[in-house]
């Protein structure tokens, strides 16, 4: 299941695998690996170490700090650092505010917040889904009102992932109320330390606390804040939203995740026998490698155009909607292999230093918890019905 690599690509595959070999801090791959809570220093100092490779951000021009690596050594790092069980890169500065902020902010804006991405010093969230506007994003109703030289900013967000630990948050704002709906949005960078903002943590059906509500009241920002023109934030949110739907497929992860399948399923008994050589539980399986086979064919068409200076089109869509699919169908095919094991729910055994006597295997604590969480894949950055309207429409011309 690889792709045909070039003796290049074969030699730039082995050092990147080096360098998770002799990178990766244990404690934090152990975590990865079993499945165990991650808090934020593990993230930072995971992001730390492959910014001083110069290496977090390969997706971005040279020029602000990119590798000027090719689509394929793109992939090929992404996919290595998840079969090295390395903490997710997180994307809300590397891959959605940043490609922002060097395709539309102004010189200020790049010189100062870019740095800043790379060398995670500021941890960014995401200001979109609100109460009463998740799909139907150009219905949001957080306004910005100008005063001087700040909007005043008052509503609400939620789904915010990580708001609790975030410096900064890139927020969709209401600054008109005329003509198309679409129209009158804007793209404000909000400093999360500002009075007026407060988190409310949501706690998730695993047990959880990684969203949050976000509130704003009387928030001052800065106008240097605004990211682009007044009222042309709709077209800003679509190119960022394009580069979600990208990495949301997550390809390396899922393969990853396919092996852990394997593993579980080599150990696991059915009637005597290894689970692995039930025949029906390996077609389920094949079923899923040749799927993410085909998704990864298109994901380098994607990356191809992104290094031509090409915005992700309906391409994103289809990633973004079979990759999470695909998400989902590993995480069925894991609580299948456990058995039993899947159904006791101890939310302190995902807790690094947890030492009670585990129910079942050890790999088996965090199987239930990914798969209820993994739910929510199909509708955060646009739901699946979302993405099929998009595909209908540009693709089929519906």
């Amino acid at each position: 299941m690889e792709l045909k690599l070039s003796p290049q690509e074969k030699e730039f595959r082995e050092n990147i695998r080096k360098f998770m070999e002799n990178s990766l801090p244990e404690e934090i791959r152990y975590k990865v690996e079993m499945g165990l809570k991650l808090e934020k220093d593990d993230y930072v100092t995971w992001q730390k170490i492959v910014g001083e490779r110069g290496w977090l951000a390969p997706g971005w021009p040279k020029e602000y700090g990119g590798t000027g690596w090719s689509p394929i050594e793109r992939h090929i790092f992404n996919e290595e650092m998840a079969l090295a069980s390395a903490p997710r890169i997180q994307p809300f500065g590397v891959n959605m505010v940043g490609p922002v902020i060097i395709a539309f902010g102004n010189e200020t804006q790049k010189q100062y917040y870019l740095p800043r991405i790379l060398s995670s010093e500021d941890w960014w969230c995401q200001g979109y889904s609100e109460p009463g506007s998740g799909s139907d994003l150009a219905a949001l109703n957080t306004r910005a009102i100008r005063d001087g030289d700040y909007y005043i900013v008052n509503g609400a967000k939620t789904w915010t992932s990580f708001a609790q630990h975030a410096d900064m948050m890139f927020c969709l704002v209401r600054t008109s109320t005329e003509g198309k709906k679409q129209a009158g949005i804007s793209f404000l960078l909000i400093d999360m330390k500002s009075p007026g903002i407060e988190v409310r943590p949501i706690i998730t059906m695993d047990g959880g606390d990684e969203i949050n509500d976000v509130l704003f009241e009387d928030v001052r920002v800065p106008i240097t804040n605004l990211v682009g023109e007044e009222n042309h934030g709709w077209e800003y949110a679509k190119f960022l939203l394009g580069h979600e739907r990208t990495w949301t497929a997550d390809i390396g992860a899922s393969r990853k995740q396919i092996k852990k399948v394997r593993e579980i399923a080599s150990k696991e008994l059915v009637d005597g026998k290894p689970l692995i050589e039930d025949p029906t539980f390996q077609i389920k399986i094949s079923e899923v490698e040749i799927e993410l086979l085909a998704l990864e064919s298109v994901l380098m068409q994607v990356l191809e155009g992104e290094s031509a200076g090409k915005s992700p089109g309906p391409e994103a869509s289809l990633l973004k909607l079979r990759g999470t699919e695909i998400q989902q169908e590993i995480t069925e095919l894991l609580f299948e292999a456990i058995g039993n094991y899947a159904h006791p729910f101890v939310k302190e055994a995902l807790d690094a230093g947890w030492n009670e006597e585990s129910i079942g295997p050890d790999y088996a604590a965090s199987i239930a918890p990914r798969y209820f969480n993994y739910r929510k894949t199909t509708i955060y950055g646009g739901s699946s019905e979302i993405q099929k309207n998009i595909i209908a429409k540009a693709v089929l011309g519906l």
